[in-house]
């Protein structure tokens, strides 16, 4: 088996190991990523991070909306469910990350 060697001449130990870092954290940024677009079909870039989100339809009409908000890092920031009624209005909001808040109807509903 041939092992590739990375020239080190150029940079001392601790370059060496600040780019050997980088790179295992780009790799678990991009891991991160590659998981969450697979679980959630859906995404949007914040200015902050991104937003993604699972549509799941209901028995009655209705309809669930998972969204999770990530930063940058691809690490979870915010996770909440959204309802919505047959005619497509927001019903209620069950916020569960960073605190669980339990459900919230919408005004008027």
């Amino acid at each position: 088996m041939i092992i590739e060697q990375r020239p080190f001449h150029s940079r001392n130990h601790f370059q060496n190991l600040y780019y050997d870092m980088l790179y295992f954290c780009k790799c678990l940024l991009g891991d991160k990523r590659r998981l969450n677009e697979k679980k959630f079909p859906n995404k949007e870039k914040l200015p902050d991070g991104r937003k993604y989100w699972l549509e799941v339809k209901g028995r009655h009409g209705w309809k669930a909306r998972y969204i999770k908000e990530v930063n940058d890092n691809e690490e979870t920031v915010k996770f909440y469910q959204e309802i919505y009624d047959e005619t497509g209005n927001l019903v209620e909001v069950h916020e569960k990350f960073p605190l669980d808040k339990g459900h919230s109807k919408m005004k008027g509903v």
